[in-house]
Parts: C-alpha cells; sequence; structure tokens
C-alpha cells in the first residue's frame, strides 16, 4: 500500500512539472550585424520567483538590457498568471549563431538559432542623424509572384511619437503590409542608432520592368541643445527631419510558356496539400455525415490569389459545402496563405465508394520549373446503418411513372362495378336526406391553415430545424407525398436541397428560408395537373388520406 502511495505521488510531482514550461521566442530570426534582437522568455508557473539565468549568453552576445513583465489572464481555465523576461542582445559574431537553453529554477528554454549577416560597409551618407534604406529580397521575380520590400529608418537621435510614412501605392502591383513595424537598435561607426523596419509583399500584376516608388519618411527630432523650457501647448523644441527612401527597379517576367494553359497560374515557394476527415472514413455508414477539410498552404502568394480546389461530385455522396477559410501569416520570407475547404458528405448507398484524386499543378520559383501536388484516390467502405429507419429526403429528378401493362378487366365486369356502385350511392344520398341535419363537428387536430401558418412562420425566420418539423406536419395532410410533390415541381426540389444541405452542414444558420416558402406556395394541385396531362394515374391509393 505505502509503495503505491509512493508511485501516485511522484506521478503527481512529474506531472505538475511537465505542466509549466520555460518558453523562449525571438521578434526576428534573420538580422545584420550590428543589430539587436529582442529574446522573449516566458513562463506560466507563478509558484517561482527571481529572473532567468543569462550568463550563458555572455559568450556570444552582449546583453544591452532585461525587463520584467507580469500578465494575468483569464480563460477557459480559470484566471492564468504568467510572467515575461524581455532580453535586447547584440550578437558580437556574424553568422549562424545559437541563443544557448537558460534556466529558471527546475525549467529550460529551448535554443534558438540566429543567422547574423555581415554588414555593408557604411557611406558618407550614413551619417546623418536621420536616414532611411530600402532593399528587394530579389530583383527578377513572375508576374503575380512575390517580392518581400524591406524599408529601414535608421536615427541616431531621439524622435518624437509625430512621426509619418507615406502609403507604399502601386497601380500595377497587389501591396500587402508584413505585420506590425519592429524596432531595434544597430551599431554603425561606433555610433548606436535606433531602427524602425518594415515590410511589404508586393505581388506584379503586369510582366515588363517595374518601378518601386519612394516613401517619404517624416519626424520631429529632439533638439537636445534648445534652451528654452518645454511647453506642452507651444511647439516643440524640435528640428522636423524629412527623408525619402530611394527608388528600385523591378524586373517582371512572363508566365514560363511551358505552364499548362487550363491551370491557374501558382507562382510559389512551397506548397502543400492535405485533408483532414471527421469522423474517420473507415466509420462510413448509410446516412451518416462525414466531414472532410482540405487545406491548400502556399508560401509566397496572398490567401486571395489561391483557387477553389475540385469539388467532391462522386454518385451516392450528397455534398454539403461551408465558404472556404482564407489566411495570411506573416513570416521572415513574407507570406504564407492558407484555403481551408470544408465539406460534409452524405452516403446514400453501401458499398465501396471512390473518391477521385485531387492535383493542383504550381510552379516552383526556387527551382525555375513546373510541379505537381495532389491527394491520391481514396475508396470508402459504407457500411449499412441499422439505426436509421428512413434515409434522408432524397428529391430525385422527375421521372416518368410506369405504365402497368396488364390486361385491363372485362368491360362486362366493369359495368356491373359500376352499377353497383351507382345503386349504393343512390341509396346512401336518399338515406341521408331522410336524416334530421347535423352540425360538423369541431375539428379536433391542427387544421391546414395553421399548419400553413406554421411553416410560414419557420421559413421566414430562417429556422431550418423548425422548418423541418413544420414541413412534416404539413406535408402529412397532403394528397401525395413530399417526395412527389417535389418530384413534380422543380423550384420545390430545388429549395428542399438547400434545406438538406442546412441541415447537414456547419453552414445551417445562413439558411434563407424564402425560396422554400414561396416554393410552397407556388405549388400546383394535383388537380390542374391531372387536367392537364393524359398519363394514366396510379393504382395505388395517397400516403396520406384525407
Amino acid at each position: 500500500m505505502s509503495r503505491l502511495l509512493c508511485t501516485l505521488l511522484l506521478g503527481l510531482l512529474a506531472l505538475n512539472v511537465s505542466a509549466q514550461s520555460l518558453t523562449a521566442s525571438v521578434d526576428r530570426t534573420r538580422l545584420d550585424a550590428g543589430e539587436s534582437v529582442e529574446l522573449t522568455l516566458e513562463s506560466d508557473d507563478a509558484t517561482l520567483f527571481g529572473k532567468p539565468d543569462l550568463q550563458p549568453l555572455n559568450e556570444l552576445f552582449e546583453v544591452l538590457g532585461t525587463r520584467q513583465v507580469n500578465r494575468l489572464t483569464s480563460g477557459s481555465n480559470g484566471a492564468q498568471a504568467s510572467t515575461r523576461w524581455i532580453v535586447t542582445l547584440q550578437p558580437k559574431h556574424s553568422g549562424y549563431v545559437v541563443i544557448p537553453p537558460l534556466t529558471l529554477g527546475q525549467l529550460q528554454s529551448e535554443p534558438i538559432t540566429l543567422h547574423v549577416q555581415q554588414a555593408a560597409s557604411a557611406d558618407d551618407s550614413r551619417l546623418a542623424p536621420v536616414f532611411i534604406d530600402a532593399s528587394l529580397d530579389q530583383e527578377s521575380v513572375y508576374v503575380q509572384a512575390q517580392t518581400v520590400l524591406t524599408l529601414r529608418i535608421y536615427h541616431s537621435v531621439s524622435l518624437y511619437d509625430d512621426s509619418s510614412l507615406t502609403q507604399l501605392e502601386m497601380p500595377q502591383a497587389r501591396v500587402e503590409a508584413l505585420g506590425e513595424p519592429r524596432t531595434y537598435e544597430k551599431d554603425i561607426n561606433g555610433i548606436r542608432h535606433g531602427v524602425i523596419e518594415l515590410r511589404y509583399a508586393i505581388f506584379p500584376q503586369e510582366s515588363g520592368d517595374l518601378l518601386i516608388p519612394s516613401q517619404a519618411f517624416t519626424a520631429t527630432a529632439v533638439d537636445r541643445s534648445a534652451s528654452n523650457a518645454y511647453n506642452p501647448f507651444g511647439p516643440r523644441p524640435g528640428k522636423v527631419v524629412r527623408v525619402r527612401s530611394p527608388e528600385i527597379p523591378l524586373t517582371v517576367k512572363a508566365k514560363p510558356a511551358s505552364y499548362p494553359a487550363d491551370a491557374p497560374w501558382l507562382p510559389a515557394r512551397a506548397l502543400s496539400l492535405s485533408e483532414v476527415w471527421s469522423p474517420q472514413p473507415e466509420a462510413a455508414r448509410v446516412g451518416d455525415s462525414l466531414t472532410r477539410s482540405l487545406l491548400l498552404k502556399v508560401e509566397g502568394l496572398a490567401s486571395a490569389q489561391l483557387p477553389p480546389l475540385p469539388a467532391t461530385q462522386v454518385a451516392g455522396l450528397r455534398r454539403y459545402p461551408d465558404q472556404p477559410q482564407l489566411a495570411n501569416q506573416a513570416n521572415d520570407n513574407g507570406l504564407v496563405a492558407s484555403r481551408e475547404e470544408r465539406e460534409a458528405l452524405v452516403a446514400n448507398r453501401e458499398g465501396e465508394i471512390t473518391l477521385p484524386a485531387i492535383d493542383v499543378l504550381w510552379w516552383n520559383t526556387t527551382t525555375d520549373q513546373l510541379e505537381r501536388s495532389s491527394l491520391p484516390t481514396r475508396k470508402l467502405q459504407v457500411a449499412a446503418n441499422p439505426n436509421m429507419e428512413t434515409l434522408p429526403i432524397e428529391v430525385a429528378s422527375p421521372t416518368v411513372r410506369e405504365v402497368d401493362n396488364a390486361h385491363l378487366w372485362a368491360w362486362q365486369l366493369s359495368t356491373a362495378l359500376l352499377g353497383l356502385t351507382t345503386l349504393l350511392g343512390f341509396t346512401l344520398w336518399w338515406r341521408a336526406r331522410r336524416q334530421p341535419p347535423v352540425l360538423p363537428s369541431q375539428q379536433t387536430g391542427p387544421s391546414q391553415r395553421n399548419l400553413l401558418d406554421d411553416l410560414k412562420r419557420s421559413c421566414l425566420a430562417n429556422d431550418s430545424q423548425a422548418t423541418r418539423h413544420a414541413l412534416d406536419a404539413w406535408a402529412r395532410q397532403q394528397p401525395e407525398t413530399l417526395a412527389d410533390m417535389a418530384a413534380r415541381f422543380i423550384p420545390l426540389s430545388e429549395a428542399l436541397d438547400g434545406l438538406n444541405g442546412a441541415l447537414y452542414s456547419e453552414s445551417g444558420q445562413h439558411w434563407q428560408g424564402r425560396n422554400l416558402w414561396l416554393a410552397i406556395r407556388s405549388l400546383p394541385a394535383v388537380e390542374d395537373l391531372e387536367s392537364n396531362t393524359n398519363t394514366d394515374t396510379s393504382a395505388l391509393p395517397p400516403l396520406y388520406p384525407r
């Protein structure tokens, strides 16, 4: 017993230690020699005191400053306290420099690798108190491909917070800002400069020569030598500085002639295509809904440039798609775009159903060649569903009723039956005339008018579940089934497809019931159709007799 208790205590102690962590992150992993980088250490263990041991940093970095931030956040698990230590570092060497693991109590962070590039020698123009520099990551790109513009504003004097930068406007290109501006420090010729870095992803829309326009930066530099006292209501004691970035030429190449003409043009650094099922396709049963999520992730394009993926059009499966989810994420190389398409698939028959392969063609701008990413063919083994009594309403296209080719009865028997029914009807009519008048009895169940009002109310309220129940109640008082009505009236068939899509997919909250109500109101009566057609009627009685 004591051994079991010791084991439980040791397990709880190990679980508590593993729940705490010390995470490390940096604001960027690529920088020039002489620039500073911010290292953020975060711990969610409120019982730890002190600060991390920064001694391992002294060998490769110069620690310029450290500050601590305490945070208290509330979530689904209650209030959670965390502590951040923000350390400003300046690498002492160029090349690949590793931030070593740092310890806080029994916690230890993971190492981080930085790429420190050798900075070019500064010229005389960089001796000004404020100057601006602009550069492109590549001088030649394909049309609609990405090039990253990096704008750095250097200042060796303090600036007020009234600085402004003109907008980057290019009618021949699409421009996307890559995150918020970064601020750090850099040593140039022994003088420490503050740096404001902005990055843009540019997607040229036309081939040929393109000129990246210059941008103007305006700010007020603090005048330390001003003799007059600072007046908060008067002009600031400083000097207005205005600098412009250089114009940069860019060569835009046309789409390669070898690229397939019928495929969307996708110039990217990398592309991946994946799928996720919920539940797993091996558990497919008739009538059950399977959710398939297709994720297209592309590095070097914006999400608006990603084409839709091929729809799953397979016999035996009903498809109910959701709205695609588009997202952009910025990293050191530019934009990473993603497009997620989710669809609900409902099998209406058992057996094997084959989903075709999905292929996406794209142009690899790194290797300068055509690439193909694909998902292989998938086979679903759909099993029978014993818990389902009836299938969901499947509205098929109108079909011609099969004509009963059996022999007609002899005319003598038909005449005899007609005579007997006529005599019986005349006898009942004569007896009814001799009976006293009887007041009509009050209807006990809901009237057809009330059911129709309930159906109208739920349709116009865009409530798919209430409309489903009201539609069943109304159909039970009709002379024909709901499937027969939809088979002879196309607008009702399309409206029922929309209702089924709302019931089987996550887009039900966006369903609009006005089309279904208009189809119900415009439904022609059975008598009108019988008077305009010469086809034989079915010998079967109606499913819901009056």
